[in-house]
Formats: structure tokens, C-alpha cells, sequence
């Protein structure tokens, strides 16, 4: 578990997304466990209290569940799945768009550069 944490945002909520991208990829899969509060602490170097707090936080937003006496899972819930797929999304095209408004291009040559770049990312990766 390999996070570079900013100074803007809470730790805590860094590593609720730190979790969200791990189930967008599929590398966190539904019903898996995943490391207690203290284990994700001493893996990440953070104190035990903002382990707690992102997981009361991922509790919240119904992305893992925890059972009595056992670990925390990650939810095995479809809708909850996708939602953080969509979220990401989302959050990714606001800080574009909010990124690039100020230059004015018109949205089809945005549309085109889009997709020229992803593309080229994607024949790099090849």
C-alpha cells in the first residue's frame, strides 16, 4: 500500500480515495478483506486514529462493512461498486473542465485533443 499524500486534502479522506481507485481498477475486489485499522496504520505511517477515521468514513459510504469480531470487507454491493467508478470519473472531468474553461476552446477541438492524447497514452502502454 503505496500512498503519496498531499498536503491539501485530509489524510483520512486520501486514503478513503486511495481505496475507491483500488476498486475502480479491480484490485480490490468486493467481499475481500482488507488490513485492520492498526495494520493499514503501520503500513501507511499514519496514526491509528486516521485509520479509523477512514474507515468509519468508508463504513458511511457503505464502500466496506464489518462484522462482528471479524475484518473489514469491501462491500459486495453492485450499485455501491459502481457509483465509485462513476465518482471518479466525474471528479476527474470537473477538475478538467474547471482547468481548461479559462482558455476558451471550443468543445469539439477539446473533444478531439482528448482523444488524440488518450489514445497516444494508450499505444505507449501497448
Amino acid at each position: 500500500m503505496n500512498v503519496n499524500f498531499n498536503n491539501r486534502d485530509p489524510v483520512y479522506l486520501q486514503i478513503v480515495r486511495y481505496f475507491k481507485e483500488k476498486i475502480a481498477i479491480g484490485e480490490l475486489e468486493p467481499g475481500e478483506e482488507i488490513p485492520s485499522r492498526r495494520e493499514l496504520a503501520n503500513r501507511m505511517k499514519i496514526n491509528p486514529n486516521t485509520a479509523q477515521r477512514a474507515y468509519k468514513e468508508m463504513e458511511e459510504q457503505g464502500l466496506i462493512y464489518t462484522e462482528r469480531n471479524h475484518p473489514s470487507k469491501i462491500t459486495t454491493d453492485t450499485k455501491t461498486l459502481g457509483k465509485v467508478r462513476e465518482e471518479l470519473i466525474i471528479e476527474a472531468v470537473d477538475m478538467f473542465v474547471t482547468s481548461i474553461r479559462s482558455i476558451n476552446v471550443p468543445v469539439e477541438e477539446l473533444l478531439d485533443l482528448v482523444r488524440v492524447k488518450y489514445t497516444a497514452n494508450d499505444d505507449k502502454e501497448a
